[in-house]
């Protein structure tokens, strides 16, 4: 009996043996099947069935390891759907990952492309003997803007002016704490000039005098170093004067001799200086306490959008900054805004005027409105109020408040007594003429008196008008030569229907072009940066003004300044400094 169950469990076995075998001989043919030898599907289909009744007869033991292996669910999913979760989000990761890329590639390109087309100008046309000499003196609002709108093919261009950049004067407050560097501000004004058409000529000179008569301006090299001239006459057809103004400064006593400006370039990186050398000066060992609380009193004159974010910019240097590396003396600077209106920002609407004063009210800046400057010393200044006349000590007082006419543009308005008595500036008509010329000389900017307000706004559309209007006078005069020309061949030759046709044609021509539309403002808004990261403005909007004060005017703000730069370099730069700023703080050290 035990012989008998021995060799029935023996052939049990055999047969499972054998069932092993058959099974993996059907893997393997599968397997050989499935790799690239099996070029014909129909050989894989009749492999396939085969496999499919082999399977079908196996056992179930010997069958469950091959049913387990068929049955093991793709890779990346559960069987419930997830796999093609997973496979649309990673579609969607790469669709996002290239639409980056190339936005990324395809922004940096383009960025070089402009910078490379700034930075290589192209060649320019010759000075044109035909073509009038338009002579333009100045390198401010007015005449930037004024270059670079005109149509250079239709003149012979001159530019007159000590300086040879352009200034764009409201980040000047942000220079004079360091907030922003100075060469982030300025654009040359071959910048400008070498990407138009036709060659402008720079002289860097003062112009020291205009005859009106002879049409002639006498230029004098004022630089550092001078060559063996210095000095030379320009003749020219149009005339433009847009020389600006400096600081006027009423007559005080002692304003010249101590206070600082915030007209220039120098006078912020002058402002800076001084008012770190008087924070170093209260740290120096054995000084009195109440020579500290002087070095430390800063006075800023004039409540004007200059004087108002002077104070802002200050004020963010002593909480941000100055807190920091002065832990001992920065409790102990005080901010003092004299005004001798009875408010701050007159151009702005009372809301935005007390929002302002309430702002300086936690900044712990004093407001000192319908405060007269009677004298300025080196150590202190004196002022009448309703309260009387007092001394008041302070380290550092600037001065931002007041213009007054350049002596060129005095000189030239002596030259015509009848029409020029206004000692504000050049008396202009709506066509930007100067009053008493035979219309071949213009002024614009703060240089001239009229009805808007001395602003880099106004300056800046009167210069566009400008290069329109001399656009104007190029084609008429164009036209006024070939009536000319025609009128002259009609005399000595036969009548022609064709030729008097024209000279019909080009009369009515110029009847057209002598009809010149007066300049227009339109006001834009007026910003101003109050500190704390905050700013005002006043927007005009539909038939009213929007009022707006905060962050987000702030943010605004800076965006609304960004656009105005003239250049990508400008715009670069200023962000940059801005940046840097945000991450290292102001720079402490004085040269």
């Amino acid at each position: 009996m035990h012989l008998a169950r021995s060799r029935t469990a023996i052939a049990v076995a055999r047969n499972v043996s054998n069932q092993f075998a058959g099974a993996a001989r059907s893997r393997a043919s599968v397997t050989k099947l499935l790799t690239p030898s099996a070029a014909s599907s129909g050989k894989f289909s009749r492999a396939l069935s085969s496999t499919s009744r082999v399977l079908a007869d196996s056992p179930s033991p010997s069958s469950a390891p091959l049913a387990d292996a068929t049955t093991t669910p793709p890779t990346g999913g559960d069987g419930n759907g997830n796999g093609k979760k997973q496979s649309r989000y990673r579609a969607f990761l790469q669709h996002v990952g290239r639409v980056t890329l190339v936005t990324v590639v395809g922004t940096t390109g383009v960025f070089y492309y402009y910078t490379q087309k700034d930075k290589h100008p192209g060649a320019q046309l010759p000075f044109d003997e035909t073509k009038k000499t338009l002579v333009v003196l100045g390198s401010g609002w007015g005449a930037s803007s004024l270059l670079k709108t005109i149509d250079t093919e239709d003149y012979n261009v001159v530019v007159v002016s000590p300086k040879n950049y352009f200034l764009f004067t409201p980040l000047l407050p942000s220079v004079a704490v360091g907030t922003i560097s100075p060469r982030s501000i300025i654009q040359p004004t071959r910048h400008i000039t070498r990407h138009k058409k036709r060659v402008v000529s720079v002289v860097e000179a003062e112009a020291k005098e205009v005859d009106p008569v002879a049409k002639t301006v006498t230029v004098q090299d004022t630089s550092e170093i001078r060559g063996l001239v210095t000095e030379r006459t320009i003749p020219y057809d149009y005339l433009v004067v847009a020389v600006g103004a400096e600081v006027q400064t009423f007559g005080i006593e002692g304003v010249k001799e101590h206070a600082c400006f915030m007209k220039e370039l120098h006078d912020a990186e002058v402002v800076q200086r001084r008012f770190m050398d008087c924070v170093e000066t209260a740290a120096f060992p054995g000084q009195s306490q109440e020579e500290i609380d002087r070095l430390l009193h800063v006075v800023v004159v004039g409540g004007g959008p200059t004087g108002v974010e002077l104070s802002g910019e200050l004020h963010d240097f002593l909480s941000e900054d100055l807190r920091s590396w002065y832990p001992e003396l920065a409790s102990r600077i005080r901010l003092t805004l004299v005004e001798a209106l009875p408010s701050v920002l007159p151009m702005f609407s009372k809301q935005l005027i007390d929002y302002t004063v309430s702002t300086f009210k936690e900044e712990k800046i004093d407001v000192k409105t319908g405060t007269k400057v009677k004298k300025v010393k080196a150590d202190a200044v004196v002022v009448e109020a309703k309260d009387g006349e007092k001394e008041i000590p302070c380290g550092l007082l600037v001065w931002a408040g007041g213009n007054k006419g350049r002596k060129v543009s005095m000189d030239l308005m002596a030259k015509f007594p009848t029409e020029q008595k206004n000692p504000r500036g050049i008396s202009i008509d709506d066509h930007l003429r100067m009053k008493g010329s035979d219309g071949s000389i213009f002024a614009l900017g703060d240089c001239t008196f009229s009805q808007y307000a001395p602003t880099a706004q106004v300056a800046s559309q009167q210069g566009a008008y400008l290069a329109r209007v001399l656009k104007q006078k190029a084609k008429r005069d164009a036209l006024a030569v070939e009536f000319a020309s025609l009128q002259k061949e009609e005399l000595l030759q036969s009548p022609n229907a064709e030729r008097k046709e024209k000279i019909e044609k080009i009369a009515k021509q110029l009847e057209k072009q002598e009809k010149v539309r007066p300049f227009s403002y339109s006001h834009q808004g007026s910003l101003a940066y109050i500190g704390s990261d905050k700013a005002i403005a006043d927007l005009p909007i539909f038939n009213g003004n929007l009022a707006s004060g905060g962050v987000a005017t702030f943010l605004f703000w800076r965006s609304a300044y960004i656009s105005t730069l003239f250049s990508l370099r400008n715009r670069v730069l200023v962000a940059n400094d801005w940046i840097k700023v945000k991450l290292f703080g102001r720079d402490v050290s004085r040269d």
